[in-house]
């Protein structure tokens, strides 16, 4: 094995593989170190199995109203332990997809934990045993990534079977009767989705005052409302008190409304965010500073030492792998001796796949507001959509905000079937710069859930035509 690269990437989750690629197909020579199976936490444990399982759930939901389509089912039986199975059969796919791009791009992948070392050197416990040190001739690349985190000083630290994260959940062979869900963002939701699709009755407890506070508060009704219809008990602004965790399950003791209440479940899965795994890497032996628990980075990814970078979630909000994988592209680009544009943070769409899913880019209503700026909201419904009746999906809305003056798209939300494919449209136009009129120059083809996008266009100008 080399022990000499002209980059050296350690972590293989979305940020750091996509980074490795992109460098070694400017002819650079990558070694990516790597502790567990490639992909990361998005392919592993993360962003794929727990689609696959949000599918599972979709199709479970379909079949209970399949008579309204004409399909006769019978009785609906769910297997939450054989669902599971299929996920990970489809994060194993994916895992060794990852792999066998990393050899065919003639990256070497070294297995073992790294800990950085000053001179642009790695020190890698190797998992086979021993210990090797690599050293980068142009950069180190540190997309090491985040974990789940637990809240124990209300009682609620993860032991793997009564409290867990997204991890465990990922991995239980059957679903619970009852279950709590702290959090009530994308992840929280998502879980949401699943278990009650499964047959658990799932309390969804947020501290803020409505579920998915990052989204527009709108999109966020829609969604608490569809839950609630289904079963999902919705708490919003529930500040937890205490925890007390039994052999047989959790008690949660918290407040809502001004009111007292107690809970008791068989399990607690707790959504409350994510910490960066800056720990135990060599942070502090490089040199590199940290900025609010995240590697401070400046425009270009860069560290505050030469020839460090940061990518990823190690790197700060927002934790997307998409994100981080713009990152491992403009880095690798930069190391390489080219100029890439810099990364337009605010135009990251966030995308969340319960049912209906949610999908925004760009500025909420409320962000406007504070801003203090001039705008024009356009809406258009689903339910007035032709294709969203024949498939029965009417749920949801596309609701796009568009400056006053001068027609650019300052925000543009979705809440329903397909909105995180449908973003992409206005993400698209918003890179371009594109006003609402060019969006409605564009030919949408009908009939398509797509033509909601232009119509909350011409509606956002007093133009709307379907409704």
């Amino acid at each position: 094995m080399p022990t000499t690269f002209d980059v050296i990437v350690i972590g293989g989750g979305p940020g750091g593989y996509v980074c490795a690629i992109r460098a070694a197909q400017f002819g650079l020579s990558v070694g990516l170190v790597e502790k567990d199976r490639m992909g990361g936490v998005c392919v592993n444990i993360g962003c794929i199995p727990t689609k696959a399982l949000l599918h599972s759930a979709y199709t479970a939901n379909l079949l209970r109203h399949a008579g309204e389509l004409g399909v006769t089912t019978g009785e609906v039986k769910t297997d939450y332990g054989v669902a599971m199975k299929r996920s990970r059969k489809v994060a194993e796919q994916n895992s060794k997809g990852a792999e066998f791009l990393m050899k065919k791009n003639k990256i070497e992948v070294v297995k073992g934990v790294g800990r950085l070392k000053p001179g642009k050197k790695v020190e890698v416990a190797r998992a086979e045993g021993g210990t090797a040190t690599l050293e980068a001739k142009k950069a180190i690349v540190i997309a090491t990534g985040s974990r789940p985190k637990d809240i124990p000083a209300i009682g609620l630290a993860f032991n793997g079977k009564t409290v867990f994260s997204s991890t465990e959940a990922l991995l239980l062979e059957a679903a619970p009767k009852t279950m709590a869900i702290v959090g009530a963002g994308a992840v929280g939701t998502e879980f949401a989705d699943v278990f009650n699709a499964f047959g658990t009755q799932v309390t969804l407890l947020e501290l803020l005052p409505r579920i998915l506070p990052v989204e527009d508060a709108e999109m966020s009704d829609v969604v608490a409302k569809s839950f609630k219809k289904r079963g999902i008990a919705v708490q919003a602004g529930a500040k937890i008190e205490k925890a007390q965790v039994k052999g047989s399950g959790v008690t949660l003791s918290y407040e809502s409304g001004g009111k007292k209440e107690t809970l008791g479940v068989d399990c607690v899965l707790v959504a409350a965010g994510r910490a960066a795994n800056v720990e135990g890497i060599g942070l502090e032996d490089a040199g590199i500073t940290l900025d609010k628990g995240f590697i401070k980075i400046d425009t270009s990814c860069a560290t505050s030492v030469p020839g460090y970078y940061a990518i990823g979630d190690v790197a700060g909000p927002p934790l997307l792998a998409h994100k981080g994988s713009r990152e491992g592209v403009t880095v690798a680009e930069a190391v390489a001796g080219h100029h890439p544009p810099a990364i337009d943070y605010t135009n990251v769409p966030g995308a969340t796949y319960c049912h209906p899913e949610v999908a925004s880019i760009g500025l909420t209503e409320e962000a406007c507001k504070e801003r203090k700026l001039e705008y024009v909201v356009g809406r258009f419904p689903f339910s007035a959509s032709g294709r969203a009746r024949t498939s029965g999906e009417t749920e949801g809305l596309v609701k796009i905000i568009r400056g006053k003056k001068y027609g650019e798209i300052l925000g543009a939300h979705i809440v329903g079937a397909h909105a995180t494919e449908l973003i992409h449209e206005i993400a698209v136009a918003r890179v371009n710069e594109y006003t609402v009129e060019e969006v409605d120059l564009a030919i949408h083809a009908h009939p398509t859930l797509a033509e909601a996008v232009a119509e909350a266009a011409l509606d956002s100008m007093g133009r709307v035509i379907h409704i």
